[in-house]
């Protein structure tokens, strides 16, 4: 007799990974153990600090919310939709949950047991990677670094900083080796002859017993501590680290930081008691990498000229592509993608400098503008930036603003080149408009807020994300000052800005329809920028300005910083600072996808689930401008 439920949710499962990477009749076994529940808006699965449970979890229809709670600390990790696998502490450990997993709305999950789950994918390479990415994307919360050091370490060699790529490592076959009765100077001689860092001692079976390497000649026997015919294993490090053929860049590298080494011996299987068959060096992991952040980031300090510096900016769009792929949380590619861009642009700053006729004359400061300066710049944009130079006399204004213009040209130029277009609105600091002194410009932005227009909205509302890129910081600081000390002067200056953000009503119509373009050449298109991202990016500018809130220019930041400084409202906030996060993640993706910015979307392109992840983003654009309309009493003012 047919299980029609079990096949029922096989169908379902087989869709969506890593079930989709599971034999037939395999997942049938698993479908057939699934637990169905149905879930109210509110009700928790499981809740931080309740013991292992024996299931992992699939989100069926709805979605549900990871948070984490600890010591006033609240934030909402994700919010896994449809086909989603969440809950997956159990398969590595059995301590405590560290997160809270509650309804976001009706939903229905389907419960996995643990054990049956493991037997069948236990020996599944493809299955074992793609959870040690979901496990990864999983801990992005800076305060979590401690737990996932704990729970992760079996899995990632340094989720924090870069995630590797799962490729098998690409070592030195046929090693160089000696015998253990060698001479060190015979070792020597031998690492010379074939221009190598170490030399591998093996045993009469060939096993690894120990490795020398230029470090330790230099440490033992330039120094005097061993005459030169001294026996090898008397300097050798011992026993060796050791790893089987086929291991991945991942665990070659985990083995290499566990142990503090930079060598590690490839043996038949994996330990010291069969043949050597290769050596696995740092510098084989990073070659591996290609294009890991830490590898751009030394491309872009090290190059010479502008395409190098383009170079470095296209390895940084495939690494993007990767970790969405991988669905690694967006926060963290945000971090990473930011890095890079102000590493180029400060690059670019420093070849221009030596392209001058002379070093600045003045201390000065070069600002990103818009979204690179709010640290939201994933796809090659246009460039926003400006240029702040300290105060100098009258008579020597001129030449000194010459120089710097010029230099605005030379950087502007390069960054072309890399490939960020140059502003349409001539936004740069190769514009006089946008290259002045630290006297003018504060001049300029009190003009702004004190004398409000439509023109000055659109400006300040650029200017108001800035972050300083390259140059003397203390000249921001004043800057910043005096912008905070003339918005303590008025309110009118809000209400413009107020206006400015709800301009641009929820994108869904009154039949929750998406609200697309009429007319020109986006007819019949979503514009998800100025329509959805736009919005958010406003309302949190606004509020954040009229806190006082200082050095927080990231749209989602700026919503999670105000959840923390108004308890009332930390459900809308954190919802804000989740969908800005979910459509720029969206956008980043269409973006890449069709070769553009992402910001004009084909509705018939997407399927049911991409529209139902679009439209639950939408409800707390609508929720923040209501706020914005009462809290700055835009009623009368729109």
């Amino acid at each position: 007799m047919k299980n029609s439920i079990a096949e029922r949710v096989g169908d379902f499962l087989k869709r969506y990974p890593p079930f989709n990477l599971i034999k037939p009749t395999l997942l049938f076994d698993i479908a057939s153990q699934v637990t169905i529940t149905y879930l109210e808006k509110g009700n928790t699965i499981f809740q931080k600090g309740d013991t292992s449970h024996e299931f992992i979890y699939v989100v069926r229809d709805g979605g549900i919310g990871i948070h984490y709670d600890n010591g006033g600390i609240h934030d909402i990790l994700n919010i896994h939709d449809k086909g989603d696998i969440f809950g997956l502490q159990p398969l590595i450990s059995k301590d405590p949950y560290q997160v809270t997993a509650t309804a976001n709305e009706e939903s229905i999950v389907y419960s996995i047991p643990v054990d049956i789950f493991q037997r069948v994918t236990d020996n599944n390479a493809k299955i074992q990677k793609y959870l040690i990415t979901v496990f990864a994307s999983n801990i992005d919360a800076p305060y979590s670094a401690e737990i996932a050091g704990k729970i992760f370490v079996d899995y990632l060699p340094n989720q924090a900083q870069d995630l590797v790529n799962f490729q098998t490592a690409n070592y030195t076959k046929n090693p160089i080796t000696c015998d253990e009765d060698s001479t060190v100077q015979r070792a020597a001689i031998k690492m010379s002859l074939h221009k190598i860092g170490c030399i591998i001692v093996v045993d009469k079976s060939k096993n690894p017993v120990g490795i020398i390497t230029n470090s330790d000649i230099k440490n033992k026997i330039a120094t005097g501590l061993f005459p030169i015919n001294t026996a090898v294993n008397k300097i050798m490090s011992s026993p060796v680290i050791t790893g089987k053929k086929g291991l991945t860049v991942a665990e070659g590298q985990l083995l290499m930081i566990k142990n503090t080494i930079g060598h590690l011996c490839i043996t038949k299987d994996g330990t010291v008691n069969t043949k050597l068959v290769g050596v696995l060096t740092h510098h084989d992991v990073l070659t591996s990498l290609g294009n890991s952040p830490t590898v751009i980031l030394k491309e872009i300090k090290r190059a010479k000229r502008t395409r190098r510096l383009r170079s470095a900016r296209l390895k940084a769009n495939v690494l993007l592509k990767r970790y969405l792929e991988q669905n690694i949380p967006i926060s963290h590619s945000i971090k990473i993608i930011s890095q890079v861009n102000d590493a180029i642009t400060t690059r670019a700053i420093e070849l221009a400098i030596k392209k001058m006729d002379a070093p600045p004359p003045v201390l000065f400061s070069w600002l990103s503008l818009g979204s690179q300066g709010r640290h939201e710049q994933l796809l090659f944009t246009d460039q926003d930036n400006a240029i702040v130079f300290e105060n100098v006399n009258e008579s020597t204004y001129q030449d000194t603003k010459s120089y710097f213009l010029k230099l605005g040209q030379l950087v502007t130029s390069a960054l072309n080149k890399v490939g960020f277009e140059y502003c349409e609105a001539d936004m740069m600091a190769s514009n006089p408009a946008w290259c002045k002194s630290l006297s003018e410009w504060q001049t300029q932005f009190k003009h702004w807020i004190l004398k409000p227009d439509e023109k000055a909205i659109l400006l300040s509302s650029i200017f108001f994300d800035y972050n300083c890129v390259y140059g003397d910081k203390m000249l921001i600081s004043s800057l910043t000052n005096t912008i905070y000390d003339t918005l303590a002067e008025t309110s009118l200056f809000f209400k413009f800005l107020g206006r400015d953000a709800v301009k641009s009503p929820s994108p869904l119509g009154f039949f929750r329809q998406f609200l697309i373009e009429k007319t020109g050449e986006q007819k019949e298109l979503f514009n998800i920028k100025s329509r959805a991202v736009m919005p958010l990016v406003d309302a949190g500018r606004l509020l954040v300005l009229s806190k006082q809130v200082r050095d927080v220019n990231n749209t989602a930041e700026r919503f999670e910083k105000l959840a923390e400084l108004e308890p009332e409202n930390k459900e809308l906030y954190n919802s804000c600072s989740y969908a800005f996060k979910a459509l720029l993640k969206f956008k980043t993706k269409q973006g890449l996808q069709n070769g553009d910015s992402g910001k004009l979307i084909d509705l018939e392109t997407l399927n049911k689930e991409e529209k139902l992840k679009l439209r639950r983003c939408f409800k707390p654009i609508q929720e923040v401008q209501e706020v914005l309309k009462i809290r700055f009493d835009l009623k009368n003012f729109i």
